[in-house]
């Protein structure tokens, strides 16, 4: 390890930053979502702790929801890691279904958390058939409210004249084309139609590019040199020649993760590695495996790649907010500095600056494409915060207070009471490590290694909505809320113009029987599939069931969302339920169904599950309105009265998918809590709104889904008997008269 002072980098803005690497080096960052749940959300703040200390990125992003829906929780945690954890912050900003308000306070309060770094991106296209018409007679204001963000050079034309250059901003690149149903050529990938539209956002006022995940190496070798060698015909010169290219690379956590994000992103996965992913499908962690190894010789491609001479070489890894399979692919790639120095994140005086923290930066001679030799580079002083610092026994006993008077947050941090004295006890005599932890064993947790590794990292698999509502990693893989998954055009084609219930139960029953691939609330759509009719996207188990499902939607008027059938101990290599080590343990499932179902029904069947207690079942209901009730809320008030209070969250976990394998502790891929139904059920309601936009304002059809979004409750109810016959009990109550 070769130590190397710089020189202090006078401000956070990634220009910057690049400029003060050695040349020719190597860096990385790492991209955050806000989780769905405050529990979520206070866990990440460890997890963030931990990596920024353990792997030393450059600068960490952090994204943004479509429209804002998620702009306070991303705001709060790009703050936290800008002024808690002292790690120069990119935020993503959409333009998108915003207004210029909702711009003008995310931008003021960058300003205010000290962020100097805006990742400005479109968002999901508007919704055109849904926007009140602007014509000449609208009041002006009214019209360039319309005009005014439409495009991602919208906004960075705006940042530019309202902000001048105190933000360096990014945009994205599409190494193997955007794909986008406004494209002129609907749902056609083409880089050479992409790069005059990015040649305009790069001469607007971008100042580096990061592209969209990627798995293809030559793919992205043929899209940075094709940009490197773009002549732009209005400067007659090569305007990305020098500009900052970052590929974002995303570690592959899941078979069925890959599987939706590819789909979702339109990235292409390579005959080779798709075949590597398929042989180990049913195998978590044999997945995971198989993914660092991948994203390793990937990387290794990368940075093997030419590059200008005075210019670093980047690496963005987009994590889900999980740690594991990231701190494989860099200890593997060696862009990690050395575990054994001291970790000096958070001194022993947290509420005062740090000493200088390394970053992890990788230089290279280039010898044969690269030939590492590792360095550091000392970054200037940052905050830490005692917030987010490894536990560690301290006595405040007393402080001077003063009053704070002033009117930013830089002032008043100025103004902030001083700590006069400190007392730190005894490590042995406190029931919580007072030791701080190195860096070597904060990156031993980060891999999962030892108890501490595997409390930390116990959300290492993630499901989904059916995982552990407090994991960092709970919700949309791909942190960005509620959505179709397609646009209106897609919409219109899959699922057609909808004008009745019966319409809608026509959908759900094709769907059931395999004509139609997907719903709106389905996880995986395949825009790219047939029109209407084609191989169903139901799993092989669903045959058990299929019957009992048509029954539901064609007896009962329940639209089936999610279903599986109970699972008495097979082998984990049973072609139908198995998953997991092959031949290594059996698999058990409970049956359990979730369906939207009639408010004008739900009483009658909320009575009938309270009760049929021989059947032993659990439930929950939601309405659009967020009204809650469940097993245990009843339960509740006929034990306490009408009076008691169920308080958010505070059901049980219902763990309905588990494993028993050889030489490993129970594995309970899938569960069903109260928090994550809540949470899934404010985005299944928004999924209405959505699918209604995709059609004109006041038509039949948009009035006919606002309709049903008002007049159904979602229900989710599990069958806890799982043995012989009895598994079967939850479709004999769930059918009968």
């Amino acid at each position: 390890m070769i130590s190397q002072q710089l020189p202090r980098p006078p401000d956070d803005k990634l220009t910057t930053l690049l400029a003060h690497l050695p040349p020719s080096s190597t860096y990385f960052s790492l991209e955050f979502f806000p989780p769905k749940t405050q529990a979520g959300f206070t866990n990440l703040q460890a997890r963030l702790a931990r990596m920024t200390t353990a792997f030393r990125p450059l600068f960490v992003t952090v994204t943004w929801g479509a429209g804002g829906s998620t702009a306070t929780k991303s705001l709060e945690l790009a703050e936290i890691c800008q002024r808690q954890l002292g790690v120069p912050t990119v935020l993503h900003l959409t333009c998108t279904n915003m207004n210029q308000k909702l711009i003008d306070e995310a931008l003021d309060e960058c300003r205010s958390a000290g962020i100097r770094n805006i990742l400005a991106l479109r968002g999901d296209p508007p919704r055109e058939e849904y926007k009140d018409p602007v014509t000449e007679s609208s009041p002006k204001q009214i019209q360039a409210k319309e005009e005014e963000f439409v495009w991602a050079i919208d906004l960075i034309q705006y940042i530019r004249k309202k902000h001048g250059n105190y933000f360096c901003i990014g945009v994205a690149g599409y190494p193997e084309g955007h794909a986008d149903e406004s494209h002129p050529e609907a749902e056609k990938q083409s880089v050479e139609h992409d790069l005059p539209y990015l040649a305009q956002k790069t001469k607007a006022g971008a100042d580096f590019i990061m592209t969209q995940l990627t798995y293809d190496a030559d793919a992205y070798r043929a899209y940075e040199h094709r940009l490197r060698n773009y002549v732009d015909t209005e400067k007659n010169e090569k305007i990305f020649r020098d500009i900052p290219i970052i590929p974002g690379l995303m570690p592959i956590q899941s078979y069925q993760i890959i599987k939706r994000i590819t789909k979702l992103s339109h990235a292409k996965l390579p005959q080779d590695i798709a075949a590597r992913i398929e042989a180990v499908k049913n195998d978590d962690d044999a997945v995971k495996k198989v993914g660092v190894d991948i994203l390793s010789e990937i990387v290794e491609k990368i940075r093997a790649m030419p590059q200008p001479d005075d210019l670093p070489r980047g690496l963005h890894f987009y994590t889900l907010n999980l740690e594991k399979s990231v701190a494989f692919i860099l200890e593997k790639c060696h862009l990690l500095p050395s575990a054994n120095e001291p970790d000096t994140s958070s001194s022993e005086d947290s509420d005062t600056p740090s000493e200088e923290s390394d970053v992890a930066v990788e230089g290279t001679d280039k010898v044969n494409g690269h030939n590492p030799e590792q360095r550091t580079m000392k970054q200037f002083k940052r905050r830490a915060s005692s917030v987010n610092a490894q536990p560690h026994n301290r006595v405040i006993v007393g402080m001077s207070r003063t009053k704070s008077s002033g009117n930013t947050l830089e002032e008043r941090d100025a103004d902030a009471p001083s700590i006069t004295v400190r007392h730190a006890t005894d490590d042995a005599g406190a029931g919580i490590p007072a030791s701080k932890q190195t860096r070597a064993q904060k990156l031993m947790i980060s891999e999962g290694q030892g108890s501490l590794g595997r409390e930390a990292t116990w959300d290492d698999f993630p499901n989904g909505r059916w995982g552990p509502s407090h994991s960092p990693a709970f919700g949309e893989i791909d942190g960005y809320g509620p959505s179709l998954k397609v646009g209106p055009i897609t919409a219109r084609r899959l699922w057609g113009h909808p004008n009745s219930k019966e319409d809608i139960t026509t959908l759900f029953r094709k769907h059931v029987t395999g004509e139609l691939h997907a719903v709106p609330w389905s996880d995986d759509i395949d825009s790219d599939g047939p029109s209407v009719t084609g191989e169903g996207a139901l799993r092989a188990e669903t045959d058990c069931i299929r019957q009992e499902l048509l029954a539901m939607i064609e007896k009962k008027g329940y639209w089936t969302l999610a279903s599986q059938p109970a699972v008495d101990g097979v082998r984990s290599d049973d072609p139908v339920f198995g998953w997991g080590p092959k031949g290594e343990g059996f698999v058990f499932q409970k049956a359990f169904v979730e369906f939207f179902c009639p408010s004008d029904r739900w009483e009658s069947l909320r009575q009938r599950l309270i009760d049929a207690s021989e059947f032993d079942v659990s439930w929950m209901k939601v309405d659009a309105e967020g009204n809650f009730e469940s097993t245990d809320t009843v339960s509740d008030v006929q034990k306490d009265g009408p009076s008691s209070k169920q308080t958010p969250g505070t059901s049980g976990v219902n763990t309905v998918t588990w494993g028993v394998f050889r030489g490993k502790e129970i594995v309970t891929p899938t569960i069903i809590e109260a928090e994550s139904f809540r949470a899934w059920g404010e985005e299944a309601f928004s999924i209405w709104r959505e699918w209604r936009v995709c059609f004109p304002r006041g038509s039949e059809h948009e009035k006919c889904l606002e309709k049903c979004r008002k007049d159904v409750v979602l229900v989710n109810v599990v069958g806890q008997k799982y043995i012989g016959e009895d598994g079967r009990s939850l479709w004999k109550l769930l059918l009968e008269d």
